[in-house]
């Protein structure tokens, strides 16, 4: 890696605050901490592991910040989190062998697929609704989140796009709820995703803290505001960030 300056660590930050404030409140984040990873000179399987340890504190973050506030999904969100962990096992294993040419053509294929689902996806609504999260749906849960975890190990950009569609129409949570639970399950599986990078020496750390500097302080106030402002607030911002997405991979 090339000899970093001071402003390196100053975008880190930032761009980490933006990523945490993002991804807490939507998804997608990780579509812009992972190619200013790799622009700032880390190899794409390292600003890959890199990028966890900025997730794993953000969520941890984040799910404290909805937990002061009264928030939780306690034990949905363990049971969905246990496993997307095991999922997530076999997906950071087969990032941390890929070759990085092919890393970043499926980031590219990534990033557009995205962008197709939150583009077209049906529009939300959030009266009458009524929580599906025990008996057969837990169980579809539980199924529908072990694949999530695999990609999520993989490479985690875009998924909070998903889990909040399926959260929200599947398990007919508020979008408040709806991005506890994520956060929450997003913390666990990263744990496991976090060990098989560390394990492969695919983890610049200081990098990763001080990129998490930016995610957690991002995420802690991302996670208030949503309570706050209430499921209007998240639907706005969902709309903005569909938007914003689109046009960077469109003309970016």
């Amino acid at each position: 890696m090339e000899a970093w300056y001071w402003y390196h660590y100053v975008l880190l930050v930032a761009v980490g605050f933006a990523v945490g404030f993002i991804n807490t409140l939507a998804g997608g984040g990780s579509l812009l901490s992972l190619p200013v990873l790799i622009f700032l000179g880390l190899p794409p399987s390292v600003a890959n592991g890199t990028n966890r340890v900025a997730i794993g504190i953000q969520t941890a973050m984040a799910t404290a910040g909805f937990k002061s506030k009264g928030v939780s999904t306690y034990p949905f969100n363990i049971y969905l989190g246990i496993s997307a962990l095991l999922g997530a096992i076999i997906g950071a294993k087969i990032a941390v062998d890929i070759k990085g040419e092919t890393f970043n053509r499926i980031l590219a294929i990534v990033m557009l697929v995205v962008v197709l689902i939150i583009v077209f996806k049906p529009k939300i609504e959030i009266k009458d609704l009524e929580e599906r999260i025990t008996g057969k749906y837990l169980w579809v849960g539980i199924i529908a989140f072990f694949f999530f975890g695999i990609y999520g190990g993989f490479i985690n950009a875009g998924l909070g796009f998903i889990m909040i569609l399926f959260l929200h129409y599947v398990s007919r949570m508020t979008l408040v709820r709806t991005n506890a639970t994520k956060v929450a399950v997003v913390f666990i599986y990263t744990l496991a995703a976090l060990a098989v990078f560390a394990l492969n020496d695919k983890i610049n750390w200081g990098v990763g803290l001080i990129l998490a500097l930016g995610n957690g302080t991002g995420a802690w106030l991302a996670s208030r505001v949503s309570v706050k402002k209430g499921d209007g607030f998240i639907k706005t911002f969902l709309i903005i960030m569909v938007v914003a997405m689109a046009i960077k991979l469109w003309f970016f």
